[in-house]
């Protein structure tokens, strides 16, 4: 561990880089994102990789980072990364799916309120010098209804607490999910628009939903209705959105997503949707709470050192799943594989050439590759690793030993 190095982007949470160092790993950090050439070259050495949303990892910077060995995006979203290019390198990817999905929740629910009873309008007036005392267009939310666009962690979780304040809920998803309380699953996008005083997005940013909402979308939705987009910026044509707000047709809209986002803190940002009335535009901190940040940075680093000490991937998003309790004296080969047969038997009898005996063994396979973690008792000597590290299914060999 002493030997590895992490680069850590986009202002993760100090915690990330205490927990990494305290395992000896050298830690650098940088609190904006990076792309292209200049992650290229802060990549050279570097074992582990740290990031959020904004820094984009191509197949082309992976083919120049032979060093790297794992990624961990400290987020919930995993699009940034091209997942394919990573497996068939053998980089393990890992995620935070569930830290951050309170912190989206609440601010889901504070800007439903807040565009409900059109308090970004009144403040506005307020500090204009303007006293615009008025029930007209402000609503409660008891008895509104909110239609949720993905039935996940986050949009799941909205459900409850919306329906807790009274709204009446209804959600649309492609995958089958279990209503929870009394909210109602409708069987198409359109029926959900259409019957719908709130719409709040909460889809993953795979390629297939880009651009899934735009004029006809927001023209389905009636008179007076709210959007919320808290998940991709792509997903959204925000041109249709302002046309939609211009004319009165949508009562307003709140947004924390963008389809291109500025690099770090104090760049400028350029969006149609700047200077609408009961609009509410954040710089995409629906999971940026000091909680749900600390929360995160601990559990990505955490499972980034159990790929590094022991060849974990629970919860992986790219590799298959395998957990087994490291045995003292022995040493652990971690074997990435192309999943076909016959790959098991030339790893067992390479090692038992080398007159390896195995202790123990867990294979896991998932699509097209399969991931070995076994440990022996022995010497591993260099002619078995090259011998590994030849065989036509191996993508990449790791060895862990003490």
């Amino acid at each position: 561990m002493n030997d590895l190095k992490a680069l850590l982007v986009e202002g993760i949470h100090p915690v990330a880089a205490d927990v990494l160092a305290s395992s000896g790993i050298e830690v650098d950090r940088e609190s904006r994102a990076m792309g292209g050439e200049e992650l290229v070259s802060r990549l050279a050495g570097v074992q582990v990789l740290g990031l959020r949303s904004g820094t984009h990892v191509t197949a082309e910077v992976l083919a120049q980072a032979p060093d790297l060995r794992v990624i961990g995006a400290f987020c919930i979203g995993t699009n940034q990364i091209d997942l394919r290019a990573a497996t068939e390198r053998g980089i393990a990817v890992f995620n935070a799916p569930f830290s951050n999905t309170r912190s989206v929740v609440e601010l889901a629910i504070a800007e439903i309120i807040a565009l409900t009873r059109r308090l970004t309008v009144q403040d506005d007036a307020m500090h204009a010098g303007q006293w615009r005392k008025s029930a007209k267009g402000s609503h409660e939310l008891r008895g509104r209804r909110l239609g949720i666009v993905g039935y996940g962690k986050i949009g799941s979780q909205l459900s409850v607490l919306a329906e807790a304040l009274g709204m009446h809920v209804r959600f649309f998803d492609t995958a089958d999910r279990l209503a929870l309380g009394n909210a109602r699953r409708c069987a198409t996008l359109e029926e959900l628009l259409a019957d719908s005083d709130v719409v709040s997005l909460h889809v993953d940013g795979r390629p297939g939903n880009s651009g899934m909402f735009g004029d006809a979308q927001f023209g389905l939705m009636p008179r007076g209705a709210i959007f919320l987009n808290l998940s991709r910026g792509f997903l959204v044509d925000h041109s249709a959105l302002r046309e939609r707000i211009v004319s009165d047709h949508l009562a307003g809209a709140a947004v924390d997503v963008f389809p291109n986002e500025p690099a770090g803190p104090g760049d400028p940002f350029e969006s149609e949707l700047r200077g609408l009335p009961n609009v509410i535009l954040t710089p995409h901190v629906g999971g940026s709470t000091e909680e749900a940040q600390q929360d995160i940075g601990d559990f990505v680093a955490g499972k980034l050192l159990g790929y590094l000490r022991a060849g974990a991937t629970g919860l992986s998003v790219n590799l298959p799943e395998v957990q087994l309790p490291r045995l003292d004296g022995a040493t652990r080969l971690l074997l990435l594989h192309r999943n076909q047969p016959g790959a098991l038997a030339h790893l067992a009898g390479v090692l038992a050439d080398g007159g390896l005996n195995v202790e123990q063994q867990l294979l896991t396979t998932s699509g097209t590759v399969g991931y070995a973690v076994t440990d022996v008792r022995g010497t591993v000597g260099d002619g078995v690793v090259d011998r590994l590290r030849g065989l036509p299914e191996t993508i990449r060999l790791d060895l862990l030993t003490g």
